[in-house]
C-alpha cells in the first residue's frame, strides 16, 4: 500500500518527544503523517491517551497506520485492540515494560493494567533494542509474540530516541516501508 493511501498517526511517548526525535522528523517528511497530540505529555493518563487516538481513528477517511514510540506504543496497541477494522498496520517502537523499575513512578498504572494481553489482529512490527533501559529484549520478544507482531531486532540501540542517536533514523523508515509494502 502507498503512503498516500493511508493516514499515518505518529504517537509519541512520555514528554511528547522533541523536535530532534525521529517521530517529529517523520511527521514532517511523510505526506500523510501527523503527530497525535495529547493534552498532557508529562502526566500520561492511559484512558485519555487511548481515547484521543480512537477519536482520530474514527475521524480518519483512509486506513490508518499507527506508529508509536515508548509509552505511545502501549497506547497505540490499546487503540489497535479496540478498533482493528480501521487499522492497516502498527509499527511499535521500544514499548516499555510497564512493570520495569526504571519507569517514572508517575506513569498511570492503567498503562500496566490495560495493556492488551492477546493478539492485536492487525499486521505490524515491534522494534526492540537489546539495551533499552525501559524493557528487556526478552520482554519485547514475548510482547511481539503475544500481540502477533513481527519482532525487529534493533541491536544495542538504547531507547531508540534522539538521546540514543536516533534523530532521522533512516533504518526505521526502511522498516516501515517494508511493512507498508506487505499490506
Amino acid at each position: 500500500m502507498r503512503i498516500s493511501d493511508l493516514d499515518i498517526f505518529i504517537i509519541p511517548g512520555l514528554g511528547g518527544s522533541g523536535p530532534d526525535h525521529w517521530q517529529h522528523r517523520w511527521a514532517q517528511k511523510l505526506s500523510t503523517a501527523r503527530l497525535i497530540e495529547q493534552a498532557d505529555w508529562h502526566n500520561p493518563d492511559q484512558e485519555a491517551w487511548v481515547s484521543k487516538i480512537l477519536r482520530e481513528i474514527e475521524a480518519a477517511e483512509r486506513p490508518v497506520v499507527l506508529i508509536g514510540h515508548s509509552l505511545g506504543s502501549l497506547a497505540a496497541a490499546s487503540a489497535a485492540a479496540a478498533a482493528p477494522e480501521k487499522i492497516a498496520a502498527a509499527f511499535l517502537v521500544a514499548p516499555p515494560d510497564p512493570h520495569a523499575p526504571t519507569l517514572p513512578p508517575h506513569i498511570d498504572p492503567a498503562f500496566r493494567d490495560k495493556t492488551p494481553q492477546g493478539l492485536l489482529k492487525v499486521p505490524g512490527v515491534l522494534v526492540a533494542s537489546r539495551n533499552d533501559p525501559f524493557a528487556s529484549y526478552d520482554f519485547a520478544e514475548k510482547l511481539a509474540e503475544d500481540w502477533g507482531l513481527k519482532l525487529a531486532d534493533a541491536g544495542e540501540a538504547g531507547h531508540i530516541n534522539a538521546e540514543s542517536g536516533h534523530g532521522p533514523w533512516p533504518e526505521g523508515l526502511m522498516a516501515i516501508a517494508g511493512l507498508l509494502s506487505k499490506i
